[in-house]
């Protein structure tokens, strides 16, 4: 059986119990999007701009207790993103 890297990614965030991801569309993200529209175990929530979906993100990992998942792009605001996400994390 064949399956795609968007499949795989799509099936492991759903085995790690991944319901919601705060993601902006575009670039290098644009085949996993399509991916993730196909299921309905994992809620996408678009905001409506990108430097916002870091802090959604944290909202809704400090009010669920659950993983808050951010997807974004490629680009120059990837690097503030990451840096953002690994003070959340620390």
């Amino acid at each position: 059986m064949d399956i795609t890297g968007r499949k795989l990614f799509v099936k492991a965030l759903e085995e790690e119990g991944v319901d919601t991801i705060f993601g902006y569309p575009g670039g290098t993200v644009t085949d996993l999007f399509d991916e993730l529209y196909k299921t309905d175990s994992i809620n996408l929530i678009l905001p409506r701009h990108e430097q916002g979906l870091i802090h959604e993100a944290e909202g809704y990992a400090k009010s669920t207790g659950r993983v808050g998942v951010c997807l974004v792009t490629s680009g120059s605001r990837c690097n503030e993103h990451h840096d953002r996400t690994c003070r959340c994390t620390l």
